[in-house]
């Protein structure tokens, strides 16, 4: 069988030439020699190979060979061959341990995998797991399932014809011993299938033959082109309003786009007011501001838009309001910001109210969303609004789902378990948004737990942040070494690791730390100067490239942090023990070591694999207390000393060249240790310690990415820190200059100089000040060296043009692939081949930075879920700054316990009217008394939880 196309490329000397290609289908068990012919042909020549032992996978099948894999059950009802759009639509039910003995063909995983890639990856692992009977049979390499493309063909009916072709082939090769379902909501597909003989179903009839009603939930209602679930109610006249404008096909969005008419970005709803959304527009160098749920035109936080500009005459401001809308929900109470990330955004706060004599700021682009260009829909958690059962409807209860992120609109859904879901934190799913309906309709994924419990709340705040929690597969364990693991002969043998064991080594980490990923030494050399080493766990010696644990470990990215809990990136035995650089055992380790005079200068620098020995695993404050002891002379605490005085001298180098002191509010908790309720909160203690062993980790870190880059100038993982726009900083300058504080934002050294001279008699004034400038800046991120250039590289809170990870590779996957670069600049290893890759590398960098944003959030999530399970029993009073006006209150920031929130002045309702704002001089004045409120100001609040709906309870925060 030989098929010949053509198509068109571009030769490295950039001319066009036709080329013809071949495929050459050859029905065999290996490759054929080919012809030397075919290699000095200029044409482009494809083989497809064809085979005829590809096995079916059943279980009593005796045609197939006894070695090939049988993970269908012999005992099946049915074998289920299951189509794309199933796939891509119903993968919450196949997920349920309900759906088994399941058929992937290969056709269907490819288009999965060119379309979803997130759901690709959720089908690849229900195939890999062992404990599930999903097959994967390669349809496209069998004789007897390939089929040809047919000329006029379209691809989709191609694949379609394919999936018919692969059931028949089961249904023959099976004959009566089990029956094959072709599994389709397309009805184009389905009535084909029944017309060549075949088993057909929906997925709907499916699940009820199953006779399991809480199944049903997880079904996806289909769309119009495919088999509707309630095929008799398709035909009947709506009498539904149009609440929504029907989005602009992507032909229409593409031409305005290219026009300029329409303007691309993601939409970042507002935390703070889920009524108010921005796009950040590069093609007008703005955010385009989004207001109310017209506007916003049934988009979802995190899509990919395309936005109109509404005239410029409605660009005008409204009054700004801590929000209390129709849907009665309320501004809650927040950890601070720790960028402008995950600040609360409000465009109305650069403008004064309306009716204010205070001066008003230029407004800026208002628009509407005109099109999805692409969706961010996700599961979301939270619970159960009931609504009337609707007459006739068989035990379908409608309800509406309640998101527990506020920025989610609220969910239709249809259920059949709604008792069974009251009181409940469930997962709800979206499956569409019709301009007839006020909200979008969903199905129920499954029930997480009881409202409130501690577990149910903590696994609620996984699930919203797309935190892995699942256990390491057998094949990722599979690749760890046997343990328990021991230093081998070959590890002092190999040339490229040095024995270090003789140097007094040591660890300064948080209290109760087991994953140790660095330690450090200091020596005193001869000739008066140091030798300074930063010794990081060789994680790489255990993870190799391509690997189960190298996939698993770049799809996690990163370790999470929750209170009392950590969620690994890798297996614990590499992370609590082989890895960790724990004392009294020898560990390999990846060292940078320095020769650095008194004053702190570099001499040299010099990068290798070592063995290391720790003396000593301290925490921050054990090592605070020997550098304090005056009494204590001994070498160890004499090596902490010397460090330190580097690190004071290294750190004031880098202020001097620019480097912000930034402030946040890291809220600590003390854990009952049986009960693992929270016993106190308080702001963590950042000590010399802490600083001395930061310099050192950022020396490190800018040392590797110099080597790095110098080796691999396109290939290399960095990090940079963008640049606050003035924009960004506008809220600041606002904020200081209403104190009579001037900042110069024109570079970082600029502002950093500023922010050290800005002396008050207040002593929390100065933290404030650059807590509240640290919610301006963006957050770092890590890029590929060749998307950028050099100037794009730096890294602005840092003030270094230079930076990346290398520091944490037990922790971060970044450093991971940091420590194979460098292994390959200094020729120990070879460079595996996904660095030659620029757009994987490039995505790889794109999910590193997604999950550090979640594990970040999930973090912060987790705070304040105990802070509020502290304050549940525990009412306070305490003082709090004013660190933002409204028109109906201000918010506030408690610096006892890191979090903020707002307080209203008016009753729930009132928009204010009674109060003049000044935005400007940032202050809130109730007309003819002397009651007035300033920004940074100083006011004693009462905290407490309420719960003023069902099921939300939140910290209320009010002015005593």
């Amino acid at each position: 069988m030989l098929q010949s196309k053509s198509f068109v490329k571009k030769t490295k000397q950039g001319r066009i030439q036709k080329v013809s290609t071949q495929q050459h289908h050859h029905l065999a068990r290996s490759p054929q020699t080919l012809p030397d012919a075919v290699f000095l042909s200029p044409q482009v020549v494809r083989e497809h190979y064809l085979r005829d032992d590809i096995y079916c996978g059943f279980g009593p099948c005796s045609t197939c060979a006894a070695a090939a894999e049988r993970k269908l059950d012999a005992a099946a009802a049915a074998i289920l061959v299951v189509d794309t759009n199933v796939v891509l639509h119903q993968i919450d039910l196949l997920e349920n341990p309900a759906i088994e003995d399941v058929v992937l063909l290969s056709v269907v995983l490819d288009e999965v995998k060119n379309k979803n890639l997130a759901v690709f990856n959720r089908i690849k692992a229900l195939c890999i797991n062992k404990a599930r009977r999903f097959y994967v049979f390669a349809n496209e390499q069998h004789r007897d399932t390939y089929v040809k493309d047919m000329v006029g063909e379209s691809s989709n009916d191609r694949n379609d014809r394919a999936i018919r072709v692969a059931a028949r082939w089961y249904q023959n090769h099976l004959g009566e011993s089990v029956k094959v379902l072709l599994i389709t909501n397309d009805r184009d597909n389905k009535r084909k299938a029944i017309e060549e003989g075949l088993n057909a179903e929906t997925v709907e009839s499916y699940v009820r033959s199953l006779a399991q009603p809480g199944l049903l939930d997880l079904v996806v209602v289909p769309t119009s082109g495919d088999v509707t679930m309630e095929d008799a109610e398709d035909h009947r006249p709506s009498k539904k309003k149009v609440i929504y404008n029907e989005h602009k096909p992507m032909s229409e969005i593409t031409s305005g786009l290219r026009c300029g008419i329409y303007h691309q970005g993601k939409l970042r709803v507002n935390r703070y007011n889920p009524f108010e959304a921005y796009v950040g527009s590069e093609s007008i160098g703005d955010e385009i501001v989004i207001r109310g749920r017209s506007s916003m035109n049934r988009s979802f936080d995190g899509d990919i838009v395309a936005v109109e500009l509404l005239p410029q005459d409605q660009w005008h401001e409204s009054k700004s309001f801590i929000a209390d809308d129709d849907e009665e929900e309320e501004e809650d109470v927040h950890l601070v910001p720790n960028s402008a990330d995950d600040a609360p955004r409000n465009a109305s706060s650069t403008q004064s109210s309306v009716g204010s004599s205070a001066p008003s700021v230029s407004s800026r682009p208002v628009g509407r969303v005109v099109g999805i260009i692409k969706r961010n829909w996700n599961s979301y958690c939270g619970s159960l609004q009931p609504m009337p059962m609707p007459a006739g409807s068989g035990g379908v209860a409608h309800a509406l789902f309640v998101s527990k992120d506020r920025r989610i609109p609220k969910i239709r859904i249809q259920t059949r378990q709604l008792e069974n879901l009251v009181n409940k934190r469930i997962v709800v799913a979206v499956d569409s948004w019709d301009v007839l309906s006020r909200y979008p309709s969903g199905h129920y994924v499954r029930t997480i737990g009881d409202i409130g419990d501690k577990e149910t709340e903590t696994e609620v705040v996984l699930i919203e942040n797309d935190i892995n929690t699942r256990p390491f597969s057998t094949q990722v364990l599979a690749c760890l070494p046997p343990l328990p693991w021991t230093l081998s002969p070959g590890d002092l043998a190999n040339p490229n690791r040095q024995d270090l064991r003789h140097v007094r080594v040591f660890s300064v980490d948080p209290p109760g730390c087991r994953d140790i990923d660095d330690a450090l030494h200091c020596t005193l050399l001869p000739n008066g100067n140091f030798e300074v080493g930063v010794h990081i766990a060789d994680v790489t010696n255990f993870v190799h490239p391509g690997t189960p644990l190298d996939e698993e470990a770049a799809q996690r990215g990163t370790s999470v942090y929750l209170v009392g809990q950590r969620i690994d990136m890798l297996p614990k035995p590499l992370t609590e023990d082989v890895c960790s650089l724990r004392a009294d055992v020898e560990r390999l380790a990846f060292s940078v070591i320095w020769e650095m005079t008194p004053d702190a200068d570099i001499i040299s620098t010099r990068y290798t694999k070592s063995v290391i020995k720790s003396c000593a695993a301290m925490s921050y404050v054990e090592a605070q207390a020997r550098m304090d002891d005056s009494r204590l002379v001994d070498p160890l605490t004499v090596d902490l000393r010397n460090l330190n005085s580097l690190a004071k001298i290294m750190r004031q180098r880098r202020c001097d060249r620019g480097a912000l002191t930034l402030a946040s509010a890291e809220v600590k908790f003390e854990i009952d240790s049986e009960t693992h309720d929270p016993l106190d909160i308080g702001i963590y203690q950042i000590r010399e310690a802490n600083q001395m062993i930061e310099e050192f980790m950022l020396a490190a870190n800018i040392s590797v990415a110099e080597k790095i880059l110098k080796h691999f100038p396109l290939c290399s993982l960095l990090r940079r820190h963008p640049s606050p726009t003035k924009e960004m900083l506008e809220p600041l300058l606002r904020t200081a200059s209403s104190v009579g504080l001037n900042l110069d934002v024109s570079s970082s050294k600029a502002l950093a100089e500023s922010l050290d001279n800005a002396k008050n008699n207040d002593p929390y004034f100065n933290k404030l000040i650059r807590i509240l400038a640290t919610r301006c800046m963006t957050q770092a991120v890590y890029f590929c060296s060749g998307d950028l250039t050099f100037s794009e590289y730096y890294h602005y809170g840092l003030a270094a043009s230079l930076y990346t990870h290398f520091t944490s590779p037990i922790r971060r996957y970044a450093d991971v692939v940091v420590h194979r670069l460098l292994a390959a600049a200094l020729e120990i290893a070879k460079l595996p081949p996904i660095f030659q890759d620029g757009p994987q590398l490039t995505g790889i960098a794109d999910n590193l930075n997604y999950r550090h944003r979640n594990a970040q959030m999930a973090s912060r999530a987790s705070v304040e879920l105990h802070t509020l399970i502290y304050f549940r029993t525990r009412p306070t009073d305490t003082e709090a700054r004013i660190v933002k006006i409204k028109a109906n209150g201000f918010i506030v920031f408690v610096p006892k316990f890191g979090i903020e929130g707002p307080i209203y002045l008016t009753p729930k309702g009132d928009k204010g009217g009674d109060w003049i704002v000044d935005e400007v001089h940032q202050r809130v004045t109730k007309p003819g008394t002397n009651i007035s409120y300033a920004v940074l100001q100083t006011v004693r609040i009462h905290m407490e939880v309420v719960e003023p709906q069902p099921h939300r309870p939140k910290l209320q925060l009010t002015l005593i």
